[in-house]
């Protein structure tokens, strides 16, 4: 099976009240416990790739990485490039067999960001790729994603429709309260979403897709644990899971989540390695981090996502 599109797992998602999850991926432990949990759930998959993580480990490696998990599982799965910042990195990804881009034109304005949108689309659809865009400005870090918290825009529903047709995107990323990175929300301070945003724009887009980024609840189990090994992570309040599922019972179609596979790794190994200072063989710390992962993908796809069973 080769890759495929969201375009029919999103029709599915948005009839069927739930929403696909988009993991980022950055080796290949994270992309085995991502596809053993999607496979014994029997879920659609988004694996998605920063430039960093692209960076890092190199188009090649993914690319075949993929390739393992697809013919391993045999599930639908989808390859996206998660916030590609300009054309070029698009359309290298484009080029380079990626199913699905994403361009982020949400640090420029209103018309800059649908000329370059625009863009993207009509290369990508070319070539039979699917294109995210996006409006509005996530606050929060994630890989060369910066935006301070004064500079957080929501989304304006009026801009949706224009942009949509001027541009021909294939879902939305909108901005409604969520953030990038582990500090979401500061000790104290209640988390809040804002749903009349996204009822107002799936009102105009009806039956239109739409993405949530910096979704991660950041699981204080796994906060736990790398501080009682020898973290320092202050004290986090992630997006909560209900009202994860809410928005998913809604226009959200996509729902992005990295930073609770980064914690739940990163938690695994500190424990395995404070536990066994013995161990230096990588299987040793590495599997375990895998079944960590693999714990994450399975509770959001079941208790979040809602697409059990929906492969």
């Amino acid at each position: 099976m080769p890759l495929v599109t969201t375009t029919e797992m999103f029709k599915k998602a948005y009839e069927g009240g739930y929403a696909i999850g988009a993991f980022n991926v950055n080796n290949m432990e994270i992309v085995q416990g991502i596809t053993e949990a999607a496979k014994e759930e029997n879920a659609p998959l988004i694996l998605q790739v920063s430039a960093g993580a692209r960076k890092y480990a190199k188009h090649v490696y993914l690319m075949k990485l993929v390739e393992a998990a697809i013919s391993d599982t045999g599930l639908p799965i989808a390859l996206h490039l998660d916030h590609g910042d300009d054309f070029e990195i698009c359309k290298s990804c484009i080029d380079g067999g990626f199913s699905s881009v994403m361009i982020d034109g949400s640090k420029h304005d209103f018309e800059t960001n649908i000329k370059i949108t625009k863009q993207v689309v009509e290369y990508a659809h070319s070539k039979g790729v699917v294109v995210e865009g996006e409006l509005g400005k996530l606050a929060g870090i994630e890989d060369a994603v910066n935006v301070k918290a004064e500079d957080a825009q929501f989304t304006n529903p009026a801009e949706v429709e224009e942009f949509v047709t001027k541009t021909g995107v294939d879902s939305l990323a909108i901005a409604i309260g969520t953030s990038h990175g582990a500090y979401k929300f500061k000790p104290g301070q209640k988390p809040r979403l804002r749903f009349d945003i996204l009822e107002e724009v799936g009102k105009r887009l009806p039956g239109f897709p739409i993405v949530l980024h910096g979704a991660s609840s950041v699981m204080p189990e796994y906060v736990k644990i790398v501080n009682e090994f020898g973290g320092k992570m202050p004290d986090a309040i992630g997006v909560p899971e209900d009202m994860l599922r809410q928005a998913s019972k809604m226009a959200v179609c996509k729902i992005n989540i990295d930073s609770d596979l980064r914690l739940a790794m990163t938690a695994s190994i500190r424990q395995h390695m404070a536990e066994h200072p013995e161990h230096f063989d990588p299987r040793q710390y590495l599997t375990p981090a895998r079944a960590n992962i693999k714990a994450v993908v399975q509770h959001k796809i079941r208790e979040v996502l809602g697409c059990s069973g929906k492969a």
